[in-house]
């Protein structure tokens, strides 16, 4: 099969630092993008592939003053163990989006001024909430209600129930979530994203990507009715100090998001790429770019990031889709860092062969249903698998055959189909009949 013209953009969401890594992150978005970039290489594809961390939610800051530090400083921790544990884990990427660094903050801010200027975030009064009593903005981790869609529980952002977008704005019986006070109304100046916009290309561009089915209900949901208008920056007291006609405003963290996504990839591609036009320009050398998320992040995977990227030159048809998995749980109780119920990656890759653990969570990802973890499962994996890996061989499966399971494994690494839990079932037929071709699938999925 010919390779694909142009770049191909593999994009993971930064890790937010108010916490380190744990294996159910791993399982996600995390490791399944860089088999697929390793994948796409070893097929002869140029890649670009993204990972960072991010510091500008207030759930940082929440974090910080519950516990009573500096939140640089816990910033800066969480950081250097993100770092450590996607290093552990063989993860490797081509740029880290690190918002610390001012050539992040000057290129962010310069390019989301740009597009401001040129109308595609258009200044608008608009009407927002804040708490009465501590006055703080209701956005991200300060409000929290009831999804109005599927009436869970949720915070600002996202709901983790349906993917949806959540703002105060939107959410039932919204308040603060830091003092529990009631909202009131303000009138504000500051730029949307009027998603609405950008409806016919998100329509063209879901007719043809890959997306889960969950996904597309949330698509569908939202495409029934007006797509919101979404503010790219707040009045509040965290985030991204913005400049030109957002100064006095940060901005909104899911907006940055993509926004730095474009400029970190344009940066790479052309070196010292700045502003709208520049980067729009680079982003021309793109074949298509591919998204790996969490399916809450539903809403901005499958509609808010694609119109960002549309809103900054990047070209329609390279849009490919999502990779998307679903929730990973710990012994059938979900991954939590509040509640220390957690396999802490650094950890987990510290004790254990990183062949082995990379191997595991590829064959359990959560990537078409929920499935959960436990440790009596993972050795049993362990011991079947490491006598394969040092040459054992257990089967008496032809040659021909087995040649045919390998093939079968590398295409079903391609992101459209991605499938890796295919691609480690076909490698140990591979090693069990000890087929000489099992090492490029072997290197792509281990990462050695």
């Amino acid at each position: 099969m010919p390779v694909p013209a142009g770049l191909t953009v593999v994009i993971v969401p930064p890790a937010t630092a108010n916490g380190p890594l744990h294996v159910g992150h791993l399982s996600g978005p995390y490791l399944a993008a860089d088999i697929a970039a390793r994948a796409a290489r070893a097929r002869g594809e140029r890649v670009v592939t993204t990972a960072g961390f991010d510091v500008h939610q207030n759930w940082v800051l929440t974090r910080a003053e519950n516990e009573g530090v500096d939140v640089d400083k816990l910033a800066a921790v969480y950081r250097d163990e993100i770092v450590n544990a996607l290093d552990a884990a063989r993860i490797r990427y081509d740029v880290f989006l690190d918002p610390q660094s001012e050539a992040y903050r000057h290129g962010v801010t310069t390019l989301a001024a740009d597009l401001t200027e040129a109308g595609r975030f258009p200044l608008r009064r608009t009407t927002l909430l804040a708490c009465r009593d501590c006055g703080r903005t209701l956005h991200q981790s300060y409000v929290v209600g009831v999804c109005a869609w599927c009436g869970s529980d949720a915070a600002g952002g996202g709901c983790e129930g349906c993917g949806g977008y959540t703002a105060a704005e939107n959410l039932v019986h919204p308040r603060c979530n830091r003092c529990g006070g009631e909202p009131r109304p303000f009138l504000a100046k500051v730029p949307v994203l009027a998603m609405e916009d950008y409806r016919q290309e998100l329509i063209e561009i879901w007719l043809r990507a890959e997306l889960p089915d969950r996904a597309r209900r949330l698509v569908t949901h939202y495409l029934e009715r007006r797509l919101p208008d979404v503010p790219i920056a707040y009045p509040t007291n965290w985030g991204l100090a913005g400049t030109g006609p957002h100064e006095g405003l940060r901005l909104e963290v899911y907006a940055e998001v993509g926004v730095s996504t474009v400029c970190g990839v344009a940066q790479s591609i052309r070196p010292g790429a700045l502003g709208l036009e520049e980067t729009s320009q680079a982003w021309s050398e793109v074949g298509s770019l591919w998204h790996f998320n969490g399916i809450d992040n539903g809403f901005y995977f499958a509609l808010f990031w694609p119109a960002v990227y549309l809103a900054c030159g990047v070209p329609p048809e390279a849009i490919g889709g999502a990779q998307v998995n679903e929730f990973y749980t710990l012994d059938g109780e979900k991954f939590s860092t509040s509640r220390d119920h957690a396999i802490w990656a650094n950890d987990f890759l510290h004790d254990e062969d990183v062949d082995i653990v990379r191997l595991y969570l590829a064959w359990d990802r959560p990537d078409r249903y929920p499935s959960d973890f436990t440790l009596s499962a993972y050795r049993e994996f362990e011991a079947y698998v490491r006598p394969l890996l040092d040459g054992a061989r257990r089967s008496t499966l032809p040659a021909v055959l087995a040649e045919a399971e390998l093939r079968r494994g590398a295409a079903a690494l391609r992101p459209r189909g991605f499938d890796p839990a295919l691609a480690v079932r076909s490698l140990l037929t591979g090693l069990a009949a000890s087929t000489p071709e099992a090492e490029l699938l072997l290197s792509v999925l281990t990462g050695r």
